[in-house]
């Protein structure tokens, strides 16, 4: 489906790519599209809705300045996803205990500090994962910048044990198959609290350094830090080097489940093809339109002609693996998933526990009260997010889920 909606009358249009666009949305791209910095257009994803300032499901294109809550505070949250030599026969009936033994080989949940009660952070880290952090700690690749920003980190956030963690909220583990009833891991997850304290920071700082200017911007959020300001460049390599850990915090977490399912099964699981990882909330410079920009992708993949990508849906829908096709007009992008039709708390008042075990039927994942903010009615009907983006990418496998595990 090609562009839907013209948004004018801004600065620059915004331009829509489906039907679905709730009223608060419709004000936050009309916001961002009268900033006089950003660039051409603002395109909007299928799976769009409202987000901290910028909707989810945006790419904002901008010249010389930077806006810190368009990225947002899971700074690299993404994905990544790898087909296996083995296939739904290989589950059996261990659904559950597959289930169990990715919950007991990745910390997930909420993180307590090291208290009796935390499952979401390592009581005793790997060696791999503490290898990792000695050469690529932010003390380590960012000390200059550190010294410039004291109260950047706390003892909380600046931390080994949070890496090769999934975390809460819609990040997740999961097993699916495809169309050859082949067996595919799906991990969905970001770069934790350390990416959360340099967003918040940057976010925080932006409000406090745009001075007079605040008074004109449609809303607070979209505080900005101008190109060739300290402030900019620290905010640029800090939000690089929490784009890094998302993508190996990813992957330590695709090497655990491995063993898991290898320790289960008796035997060494193989991928069949390289890994597939992209993020979804980032910045990153690109070329568009004859010109270098940067492009803030909040709540979308890159989908340059031939991009792999990874569309999930809710825990009870399918998800697919994508290629992309370079549409020049979403700034060769494409949505990041279904997108909430419904906020958490919403979610909670109108689903049962009794509703989440139906709409979850035949698959081995939580169905109690603790994941119900995330059952599968909250989220936008993921076959309408992929016929409203034929135009941005193409479905290469359609994955049923099989084992998911929550945050």
């Amino acid at each position: 489906m090609p562009v839907r909606e013209s948004m004018e009358g801004g600065h620059v249009p915004v331009k829509i790519f489906t039907d679905e666009v709730d009223d608060l949305s419709r004000r936050q791209l009309a916001n961002v599209a009268n900033l006089p910095f950003v660039f051409h257009h603002v395109a909007a994803m299928p799976d769009v809705h409202a987000g901290m300032g910028a909707t989810i499901g945006s790419v904002i294109p901008t010249l010389g300045a930077l806006i810190p809550a368009a990225v947002g505070v899971d700074i690299g949250c993404g994905m990544c996803a790898v087909p296996l030599d083995l296939t739904s026969n290989a589950l059996g009936d261990n659904g559950e205990r597959l289930r169990a033994a990715i919950e007991k080989a990745i910390p997930h949940g909420r993180t307590d500090d090291g208290g009796p009660n935390d499952r979401g952070a390592w009581s005793q880290v790997p060696d791999g994962i503490q290898a990792w952090w000695t050469q690529g700690s932010i003390q380590h690749q960012l000390g200059a910048l550190l010294a410039r920003h004291p109260r950047l980190l706390t003892a909380r956030t600046n931390t080994v044990r949070h890496l090769g963690t999934l975390g809460t909220g819609n990040h997740f583990v999961e097993l699916r198959t495809d169309g050859q009833d082949r067996l595919w891991i799906l991990i969905h997850s970001g770069s934790r609290g350390i990416g959360n304290r340099i967003g918040t920071y940057f976010i925080q700082r932006a409000k406090d350094t745009v001075g007079r200017e605040m008074r004109t911007l449609p809303d607070p959020d979209l505080a900005f830090f101008t190109e060739g300001s300290a402030d900019f460049t620290d905010y640029v390599r800090a939000a690089e080097w929490a784009q890094g850990f998302a993508k190996a915090n990813r992957a330590f977490m695709l090497n655990a489940v491995l063993q898991a399912l290898g320790q289960l099964l008796d035997r060494p699981i193989r991928m069949v093809e390289p890994p597939i990882d992209c993020h979804h909330n980032y910045v990153v410079q690109e070329r568009h339109f004859g010109t270098e920009v940067w492009i803030t992708r909040k709540g979308a993949i890159r989908a340059r002609k031939g991009d792999m990508g990874i569309i999930p849906g809710s825990m009870g829908t399918p998800s697919y693996i994508v290629r992309g096709k370079g549409n020049p007009d979403a700034f060769h992008s494409s949505a990041h998933g279904a997108g909430r039709r419904m906020g958490r708390n919403e979610a909670m008042r109108r689903f049962t526990v009794e509703d989440l075990a139906r709409q979850t039927q035949g698959i081995a994942c939580p169905k109690d009260r603790s994941v119900l903010d995330e059952i599968p009615g909250a989220y936008k009907a993921i076959d309408a997010v992929m016929r409203h983006q034929e135009d941005l990418a193409e479905a290469v496998h359609e994955l049923l889920p099989s084992v998911c595990v929550k945050g």
